[in-house]
């Protein structure tokens, strides 16, 4: 239980009510919480399981294509970048003066 609730509880016992009954109390009250906050998001159904791993594994791949994409982006870069430093080594040695003619 948080501090607050803890504080009510025991204010509340020392009031007269019982410890167990309290306890009863909050653990339904935290249930029809729970159930009112479920339907609200609509994930109260049977579907609902299924509905949040699907959603799930899709976030998932998400994350995987994105993961991808950027090593693939970085790659690319990183190739191109050393295909121009080749070039310019290649053109400041004077091999490309070599190769036409």
């Amino acid at each position: 239980m948080t501090a607050m609730l803890e504080g009510l509880v025991a204010q509340a016992e020392a009031e007269g009510a019982a410890r167990v009954t309290l306890r009863a109390l909050v653990e339904e009250a935290s249930e029809v919480g729970a159930a009112r906050a479920l339907r609200t998001l609509g994930l109260l159904d049977d579907k609902a399981g299924p509905d949040i791993i699907e959603l799930r594994q899709l976030i998932q791949g998400w994350r995987d294509a994105k993961k991808s994409a950027l090593s693939a982006a970085l790659a690319w870069a990183v190739r191109t970048i050393v295909a121009l430093f080749l070039f310019g080594l290649a053109f400041k040695l004077g091999l490309i003066d070599r190769v036409r003619g």
